[in-house]
């Protein structure tokens, strides 16, 4: 990969840190959350929030929206649900003889499908479209999606009647797997300060127009080879362990992480460097965002299932014994 002149992003970092500023005068604690939402929607990823009931998950999704700017649907993902209720479906209309086209609430830029594990298999596949191509077919023609746009899901991790475990194709098709955590003492108090009287309310700080210019910012952030040789080095040892000193992950890992993985960590490690005013990326940059990319893709053996053996700390095991390069920057160049 070439790297780009270096190019001023001040201006830009101090813009992106407002915005998040403006979400945590909202949401108590929940940094690591925060941040990583903000990550994935410059990256023009979807993220997938994973945590038990009430720790400001959906309130987080909305209020993201409200400081960014664009449009926002939420959908209560339930059992009953159909294709058609999310993505639309044709009306015939009596009157004129004829069918129109009536599109569904995906059609936003910010959609927060809540509790997107309680709908069956054949609602969480109509995403499928959505999310990787951003259109949805009806009726023979294709009707694209607003620009800029993100899939915002929720789901209960402990819960399990009643509920349909994503697909592995699906979870694959999220950027971000963002494990959320109760709150501790000290935040449990702000909350309770904060959201007992009248709580605060989010204001805009960007519009989808600056968001779509810093998207593509995001893309020119500049990639070192070596950084890219690390990139590929971590995938590769989720696949073949045993080349990379880590020979017993073999009977841990089941099936390695997906081609979807390498362009996520490079994708995602971009947008952190922006949002840390930097157009260069690093190995650490790619070391903060690797858990919440490879996670969630990683399919692990049964009997390391069985033993409880958790995917997030595979890949910090794997992070431990691929070393990261060293890499000089210096004005921009090699």
């Amino acid at each position: 990969m070439t790297v780009a002149e270096e190019v001023p992003s001040g201006t830009d970092a101090e813009v992106l840190r407002q915005a998040l500023a403006e979400v945590r005068r909202v949401i108590v604690g929940q940094e690591h959350m925060v941040e990583r939402l903000l990550v994935a929607l410059l990256a023009r990823g979807h993220c997938l929030l994973e945590g038990v009931p009430g720790v400001a998950k959906t309130l987080a999704a909305s209020t993201l929206a409200t400081v960014v700017g664009g449009s926002f649907a939420r959908i209560q993902f339930t059992p009953d649900l159909v294709p058609s209720d999310i993505v639309g479906t044709r009306v015939y209309h009596p009157a004129s003889e004829s069918f129109d086209v009536e599109l569904g609430p995906v059609f936003v830029n910010f959609l927060l499908a809540d509790e997107i594990n309680r709908a069956p298999a054949k609602v969480q596949s109509a995403l499928l479209e959505v999310m990787a191509e951003r259109q949805v077919t009806l009726a023979g023609r294709t009707h694209p999606l607003p620009r800029p746009f993100i899939v915002l899901a929720t789901q209960n991790p402990i819960e399990s009647e009643g509920v349909y475990p994503l697909p592995e194709v699906q979870r694959d098709r999220f950027l971000f797997r963002v494990r959320v955590e109760h709150p501790d003492a000290r935040e449990e108090l702000e909350i309770l300060h904060r959201m007992s009287v009248k709580p605060p309310a989010p204001r805009p700080v960007l519009d989808p127009a600056r968001l779509a210019a810093l998207q593509d910012l995001a893309e020119q952030v500049s990639v070192h080879q070596l950084v890219a040789d690390y990139v590929v080095r971590l995938v590769m040892a989720t696949r073949v362990p045993g080349d990379y000193g880590i020979a017993e992950m073999a009977d841990t890992i089941e099936i390695g992480v997906s081609p979807r993985a390498t362009l996520g960590l490079v994708a995602a490690g971009r947008a952190l460097a922006l949002l840390r005013g930097r157009d260069y990326l690093l190995p650490d940059d790619v070391r903060d965002v690797a858990v919440d990319v490879m996670g969630h893709r990683l399919m692990l053996t049964f009997d390391a299932l069985a033993d409880g053996v958790a995917p997030d700390d595979v890949v910090r095991q794997i992070l431990t014994a691929v070393p990261p390069p060293l890499v000089v920057w210096n004005q921009g160049r090699r």
